[in-house]
């Protein structure tokens, strides 16, 4: 079968073009994707269609498995520094407890399913307990999971950015040190993956009291895609021959009837692409949502900008993640404040003028001048997003409006949401306010609460 005739026969679906084979395999019906019957579904939030059940078989797990190991290994061959395996190591996840599908296979979240197959040599060093993993709520998690390694020899933390911050911020507050490096003196690398690390790399930087190296992963629920091995270079190396097989479709095309679904062998650099996979896990021709590129074609090196739904387009001007977050950096080198957390919608109907782009802002250091910041803000997109561009000098838009919040907010909008923890985040962008809305709440709650 040739790539062509795979691509008439397979359409692109996503998880609600593939939800009938899916739910019957969490029925526990055998040979519906893949041979057999898989070992684990990684239950996650879906969009439109409820929870999504993300099968993992036995052919997949090694990829989940050996691409966090091969990280490491690569990081202590590239540095010649492995004394973070003397000490502690942290893993921020979700929960290990598992429970099962109607039809008796066992389910979880990804990083609680990974954690029962951590190999035995991390096992003795790792943290937290089994207990303190399992607790609930998520605040309630990281009080435990700070008491439990306050006083322990950290060397190697995980986890998603924000919820990392989340923890150190809780642990200078209870032990009442100056800088994470005060409580763990041999901290010296942080994982992590999820979402883009410079917005926070500043705050980072302030809560530990110094840089660490720093290893980035791409991991997901579908398979684990690719993890820098490199210190230097930004980008991540592709796992290109681990029972994953990668289409990419051109952005610029993505919403058109007739869009290309090319290989691997036919992207270009500096593109960005949607990125469709199919595994040995038993999703074909799968939109999993993300959209990279591509850094290095030898090997092949990818950065990931963002979610191929997650942008402001209300105008036509398609301003993406890896634009936004930029923008955010260019910002706060030039008025020295330091974000928490950012969010920007449209305002296509506002009281009065033409509408425009509202970003709500939470800063872990606010600026001497906001407004600084925010025409900052608003010139880095100028400069990254030609559309945006056009419309601000054609007077379709006026420039970006700031909103600052109260400190905690995106924390309590996440929590009113029911997603604070594991492997929730914050959206950047949206074509719509909802967030928008829930951030307005939660800001206006915590203000009334503060006076």
């Amino acid at each position: 079968m040739t790539l062509a005739q795979y691509q008439e026969a397979v359409p692109v679906r996503d998880y609600e073009g593939l939800k009938p084979w899916v739910d019957k395999a969490v029925k526990g019906e055998s040979d519906v994707l893949w041979p057999g019957q898989p070992d684990y579904f990684c239950k996650t939030s879906g969009t439109t269609s409820g929870a999504k059940f993300i099968p993992i078989t036995p052919d997949s797990m090694p990829n989940h498995i050996g691409s966090a190991r091969n990280a490491l290994l690569q990081y202590i061959h590239n540095s010649r520094n492995a004394r973070f395996v003397d000490g502690k190591m942290i893993f921020l996840q979700g929960s290990p407890e598992l429970s099962k599908t109607d039809g008796g296979i066992l389910m979880g979240r990804l990083s609680g399913i990974v954690a029962h197959h951590v190999p035995d040599y991390l096992q003795a060093n790792r943290l937290p307990s089994f207990e303190a993993n399992c607790t609930e709520p998520w605040e309630d998690k990281v009080n435990a999971i700070v008491e439990e390694t306050k006083d322990q020899d950290l060397r190697l933390i995980s986890g998603i950015p924000s919820w990392v911050q989340n923890y150190f911020e809780r642990l200078l507050e209870v032990t009442g040190a100056a800088n994470v490096k005060e409580v763990f003196p041999n901290f010296e690398l942080f994982v992590f993956g999820g979402v883009a690390f410079e917005p926070y790399r500043e705050r980072f930087r302030t809560l530990i009291g110094c840089e660490v190296d720093t290893v980035e992963l791409f991991p997901a629920s579908e398979g684990f895609f690719a993890y820098q091995d490199q210190l230097e270079n930004r980008g991540l190396r592709l796992n290109v021959d681990d029972g994953i097989f990668y289409e990419f479709i051109p952005a610029a095309e993505y919403f058109e009837s007739n869009r290309r679904r090319l290989g691997l062998h036919e992207v270009e650099m500096g593109v960005q692409y949607a990125l469709i996979i199919s595994s040995n896990a038993g999703l074909w021709a799968y939109d999993i949502g993300d959209t990279i590129k591509f850094v290095s074609r030898d090997p092949y090196r990818i950065v990931v900008t963002g979610r191929i739904k997650h942008f402001t387009s209300a105008f036509g001007e398609h301003v993406i993640a890896e634009e936004v977050e930029g923008a955010v950096k260019y910002a706060m080198e030039r008025t020295g404040g330091e974000v928490a957390e950012f969010h920007v919608a449209p305002q296509v109907n506002p009281a009065e003028g033409l509408p425009f782009h509202e970003w709500f802002v939470e800063f872990s250091e606010e600026p001497s001048d906001v407004e600084a910041f925010a025409i900052a803000a608003n010139e880095g997109v100028l400069q990254r997003n030609p559309y945006y561009r056009d419309l601000i000098s054609g007077a379709i838009l006026q420039n970006a409006h700031l909103r600052v919040l109260e400190r905690g907010t995106f924390h309590k909008a996440m929590a009113n949401r029911g997603k604070l923890g594991g492997q929730n985040k914050p959206p950047r962008l949206a074509n719509s306010r909802d967030f928008a809305a829930d951030l307005e709440r939660a800001d206006a709650t915590l203000k009334k609460e503060l006076n």
